[in-house]
């Protein structure tokens, strides 16, 4: 006996609108983000960090689940700031260090970010849809 998928299984939900849909600023290139990058990006949204900083910010907003070491974070910083998401930034004036590099997020970055927020809720949103349409399958 020959087993049919339906439709709703077949459907590729990584394929969304905002895939297809004109980005300004030339976001779609950067798209879809590295877990990595998303994390960098997501800690520098809220103010210019230095990247020990960065490393606590994004282990805090993950609850701990996803940690990043110097390696990844000073590579993804380096490719970020050629791509022009993250720039170096004198850091705030009451930063007892003077040796430690702050990175803020640029125009570009935030762009990029947010058209990664929608690209990502577009696909949970069809997940969620999708689970909906499919029956619980009896064991046989």
């Amino acid at each position: 006996m020959m087993k049919t998928v339906d439709s709703v299984s077949r459907k590729a939900i990584y394929r969304n609108p905002t895939m297809n849909r004109k980005l300004h600023n030339g976001a779609r290139r950067h798209l879809p983000l590295s877990p990595a990058s998303l994390h960098i990006l997501l800690a520098l949204g809220g103010e210019d960090l230095h990247g020990y900083g960065i490393m606590q910010e994004v282990a805090r907003q993950s609850e701990g689940r996803y940690k990043i070491g110097p390696g990844t974070l000073y590579d993804n910083l380096k490719k970020m700031m050629s791509q022009g998401l993250v720039a170096e930034s004198a850091g705030p004036s009451t930063a007892t260090d003077p040796r430690r590099k702050y990175y803020r997020l640029k125009a570009l970055g935030r762009t990029v970010l947010a058209e990664e927020l929608k690209r990502l809720e577009s696909i949970l949103r069809e997940a969620r849809t999708n689970l909906r349409l499919l029956k619980p399958r009896r064991a046989s």
